[in-house]
């Protein structure tokens, strides 16, 4: 297998450290998100520093059309995708009712349609190329319902669900499918949610470079879902959902109140 890797939201953030690791490792790479410059930056800096080849699409996947939009373009510039990262996505802070249902929509536009729009598309393309990987960043926040984020949170549930099963559909064609399960992360995420000054940002996050490094190895390595901390899977996976459901909405509540 070849390793072209497609990375969605690859401007900043956790999306330019997969594209940092992946090419430091020789891959090419196709990046995309809405800030043209940013890109073609990190084009020019990977390029020059490792000797593959990167191209670039600049583009609002959530925009309508916009995943259609950057499928045809990698197909009409004959590109093979080995490596799917969908990376691009955001959140929002506030009462549900309180926020801009335009808003709301725009991020299941993102976070959920778009992904499913290109998952769905490469993964068929893996399938006739006779194998894949794919990697879906979710979060921790995909295993517990989100006051005060309410969307945001149901959003990376469906992609911790979609992408699990998507998983045990395609494994036997050679297409693997891993979710990527971080906790709070220090990018500039939690400015454009409106997250600062909650208590869940009181703590320091873990540094992006770490955080992709560990969703790149697990997604070679074939895995199912990951955590940058063993310890936040072992709590969310056998602790929180054997607590009363009232207890964790009242606790995540009070973590995202300011």
């Amino acid at each position: 297998m070849s390793d072209t890797a497609l990375i969605t939201g690859a401007s900043s953030g956790i999306g330019s450290e997969f594209a940092q690791y992946h090419a430091s490792k020789g891959g090419d790479l196709i990046l995309t998100a809405r800030r043209e410059s940013n890109l073609v930056e990190l084009k020019a800096k990977l390029e020059a520093a490792h000797n593959i080849t990167a191209h670039v699409f600049a583009l609002d996947l959530g925009a309508a059309g916009g995943a259609e939009a950057l499928i045809k373009s990698v197909t009409d510039a004959g590109l093979k995708v080995d490596i799917l990262i969908n990376c691009a996505g955001f959140g929002g802070h506030g009462q549900h009712i309180e926020r801009d249902v335009a808003a709301e929509m725009a991020m299941i536009d993102l976070n959920v349609k778009a992904l499913v729009t290109l998952t769905h598309s490469f993964a068929a393309k893996m399938v006739k190329q006779g194998g894949g990987k794919i990697l879906q960043v979710g979060s921790v926040v995909g295993f517990v319902p989100g006051p005060q984020q309410a969307v945001y949170f149901a959003s990376k549930a469906f992609v911790n669900s979609y992408s699990q099963a998507i998983d045990q559909e395609l494994r036997s064609k050679g297409v693997s499918c891993t979710v990527l399960a971080p906790g709070y992360v220090e990018t500039e995420f939690a400015k454009t949610a409106d997250l600062e000054g909650t208590a869940m940002m009181k703590s320091r996050g873990a540094d992006a470079e770490s955080v992709a490094k560990i969703g790149y190895d697990a997604m070679m390595e074939g895995k199912l879902v990951t955590f940058n901390q063993r310890s936040l899977g072992f709590m969310l996976q056998w602790l929180v959902p054997l607590l009363p459901r009232r207890m964790v909405l009242k606790m995540i509540d009070k973590a995202q109140s300011k």
